[in-house]
């Protein structure tokens, strides 16, 4: 019960007094503002499991960069924008469904990185921890430029083809009629989240950014229905979520990367629980 009997000291001391906890929440809240955005779309879209294929899908690109010495956030950007070419081409060609062609790369790639950092020449199994759970407390104030530049891009792209997405999400046929090019959009679409996942890798890990991108909207979505006060309060939930992690991770000496990701999941359960005890019955079976 310390963070009630003692709350400057739980909640404050922490980030005035260790600069490796001050880059992790500002690490942490770069992450949530790329990941929030765009997730915002890819939950309204259903495109959830795209969304958790393409954030393992980068780990070849990752796993290759770091072996050779490149920089591993190019490696896992090329990696992303090659899945998601891949994706596009193998629902074109192929009479599979979407999420059989996404389900067969998202093997492949995970499996292509396992192979590399097992290899001789791949790293140690630290290293691919690093990878798929993140190091946030090791950010460093480079790693945090790349984030902001990183993250500015999505925003930017996120506002410019904000009326594109919002016909192509609700209305296909009525966005042709107006001259946008669904094809297009979507390309767009899937390049911006590609960004946003390598943005957050470095803080909560391929195997957890999925809850960046999909718990902070998800409950956000619950409580209103305007798209962009959707994309703020997901923002918003998201870096409650990064400050109530690091806090817990800092003082009970647990992974911070998946004590945040567990904290949006709770976040979204209670919300949930909320809404359906304050919801009536009857509106609910309705809706």
């Amino acid at each position: 019960m310390d963070f009630l009997i003692n709350p400057i000291d739980w909640w404050i001391q922490p980030f005035v007094s260790n600069i490796f906890m001050r880059h992790a929440l500002w690490s942490g809240m770069l992450a949530v503002l790329a990941t929030s955005t765009v997730g915002t779309w890819v939950v309204l879209r259903g495109m959830i499991f795209f969304g958790e294929s393409l954030a393992h899908g980068v780990l070849p690109g990752l796993a290759i960069a770091f072996v050779i010495g490149e920089n591993t956030t190019l490696g896992a950007l090329a990696a992303a924008l090659i899945m998601c070419s891949g994706i596009s081409l193998i629902r074109n060609r192929s009479p599979l469904p979407d999420d059989s062609s996404i389900g067969l790369l998202y093997v492949g790639f995970l499996a292509l990185a396992v192979v590399i950092m097992s290899s001789n020449s791949g790293a140690y199994s630290g290293d691919l921890n690093r990878f798929l759970f993140g190091s946030i407390t090791g950010v460093t104030t480079n790693d945090l430029i790349r984030q902001l530049i990183i993250a500015g891009i999505v925003l930017l792209g996120i506002v410019i083809l904000h009326r594109a997405f919002l016909l192509m999400t609700f209305n296909d046929i009525q966005a042709q009629l107006m001259g946008f090019r669904p094809k297009l959009t979507h390309a767009a679409l899937l390049t911006l989240l590609a960004v946003a996942i390598v943005a957050s890798f470095q803080a909560v890990g391929n195997l957890l950014v999925v809850a960046f991108l999909v718990a902070p909207p998800s409950t956000a979505s619950m409580l209103f229905h305007r798209i962009p006060t959707i994309m703020v309060a997901s923002t918003i939930l998201g870096t409650t979520t990064v400050v109530a992690g690091l806090l817990i991770s800092y003082h009970h000496d647990t992974a911070a990367g998946a004590t945040m990701a567990l904290a949006a999941v709770v976040l979204f359960l209670i919300a949930l629980t909320i809404k359906s005890v304050t919801t009536p019955s009857n509106i609910r079976l309705a809706i």
